[in-house]
């Protein structure tokens, strides 16, 4: 459920005018248990930045106290994996 409330989050909210914020604040905070921290945010719109640039494995830099496999940095693709941000990334400029 929370793949598809984001999808429908991704496609309505542009249209509305709600910024990428808003819409991740909601989206790590309601399809996330535990929710996800708000610290997380920039850290999700750079990820989805290199997504869509398709640099995939850009290496973007976690908020303080987030480690990923132990680093300060995450390659993008784990951040959109892990978070859940496909409804973000505009896969068709792939294929």
């Amino acid at each position: 459920m929370g793949e598809l409330s984001a999808l429908a989050m991704s496609e309505v909210c542009d249209d509305l005018g709600i910024d990428l914020r808003q819409q991740l604040s909601w989206h790590l905070g309601s399809n996330h248990y535990p929710p996800v921290p708000q610290s997380m945010i920039e850290a999700c719109i750079n990820a989805i930045d290199a997504g869509n640039e398709g640099d995939f494995d850009r290496l973007i830099d976690l908020p303080d106290g987030a480690l990923w496999r132990g680093q300060t940095s995450a390659p993008a693709h784990a951040i959109i994996q892990g978070h859940h941000l496909n409804a973000w990334i505009d896969y068709e400029d792939y294929a």
